[in-house]
């Protein structure tokens, strides 16, 4: 009975939360914030401790379950992240994704629509545990003009307030991919800066890639192993991506502040997404020898909101990485002097150094 009344206390502490919501954020309705304890409730009454999973579990369950255990112990160690009880549970989920989130842009301009939070402060996403219900706000937004894109969530965050579980969507697409995702959702509960989803999701970002090489080279010590060079390649991949996506993001940019005709910016705008997909289809043919590695994200349409939910998680990297070359790549000082960071007018300002 102690046990049942332990499991019970974050669910009234998550509803006395979403009750305040309601009455106190500006964009809180009783809808919303209804799926939103609900969903969550689901998901944390069905976690399963690690272990005993391990025990029990068939092969390719197991082997998954043991090196979650590897990765969050080398994240504490090695990364410094929080040693807390998220993802020492794991869910079986029944749908594609834990949560869906939907990112809106105006129909001229790349800068996401925010939507303000008690806890997280502003975001650049709304966040639904059923895909039809993401995809009718979607709706709703595009009908008042807005650019829409709907996203899969592959991992569940609650920034620590709870434990957080395991889940196979963060599983499916291979080991360094898993300690991607998983170094990148203890970064947030190491360092999350209200009002910036920017800045959060950047240094989430490089923290996770840093402590993917790291692991690889501690677990494959043998100079540029295999399995090393393959992730490098993966970021390289990457990277010619996001330039291919920042110079259409740069022409659209000029666009939107030309001061043209509605018209006229339509037909443009139409003019620079089809370019995208002729320097896309050039990019796969020349420099990735055929392999079209983004296709999905040109199987649906093309819009100002995909820009935005793709900046949110690179637009600052580099600059965070800059920081820290600074720190001579020490995270103990690193996480310290970003700790004292704070957004100003909805983005973090940088410290000029290390100190």
């Amino acid at each position: 009975m102690a046990k049942q009344n332990a499991l019970k206390l974050p669910y009234l502490k998550l509803f006395a939360f979403a009750v305040c919501a309601l009455f106190l954020s500006a964009c809180g309705s009783v809808q919303y914030y209804s799926q939103s304890v609900i969903g969550h409730s689901k998901l944390m009454m069905a976690r399963k401790p690690v272990d005993k999973l391990i025990e029990s579990s068939k092969t390719e369950l197991r082997s998954k379950l043991e090196l979650s255990k590897e990765l969050k112990q080398f994240a504490i160690e090695e990364l410094l992240l929080p040693n807390t009880k998220s993802y020492d549970s794991y869910v079986e989920l029944d749908r594609e994704y834990p949560v869906w989130t939907v990112v809106a842009a105006p129909e001229f301009s790349l800068k996401a629509k925010q939507w303000c939070y008690l806890v997280i402060g502003c975001a650049s996403y709304r966040g639904y545990f059923k895909l039809e219900a993401a995809r009718e706000y979607a709706d709703s937004l595009q009908e008042n003009g807005l650019d829409v894109v709907v996203n899969g969530a592959s991992a569940y965050s609650t920034l620590g307030w709870f434990s957080d579980p395991l889940l196979p969507s963060m599983m499916r697409h291979g080991e360094a991919q898993f300690a991607e995702t998983l170094f990148h959702e203890m970064a947030h509960q190491r360092l999350y800066i209200r009002g910036d989803s920017d800045f959060n999701e950047a240094f989430a970002s490089l923290v996770a890639e840093i402590g993917v090489e790291r692991w690889l080279k501690l677990t494959e010590p043998v100079e540029n192993s295999e399995k090393l060079l393959a992730y490098r390649r993966s970021l390289a991949i990457q990277a010619d991506f996001y330039e291919l996506l920042n110079r259409a993001k740069g022409k659209l940019g000029l666009l939107y502040q030309s001061g043209q005709s509605v018209e006229s910016m339509r037909r443009l705008k139409h003019d620079i997404f089809e370019q995208l997909k002729v320097d896309h289809a050039n990019l796969v043919r020349q420099q990735w020898k055929g392999n079209a590695w983004y296709q999905s994200w040109f199987e649906t349409s093309i819009n100002n909101a995909k820009f935005g939910s793709i900046s949110t998680y690179r637009e600052r990297v580099e600059e965070i990485r800059q920081l820290l070359n600074e720190c001579e790549n020490q995270l103990g000082q690193f996480y310290k002097v970003l700790s004292m960071a704070k957004a100003v007018n909805g983005r973090v300002e940088l410290p000029s150094n290390c100190n």
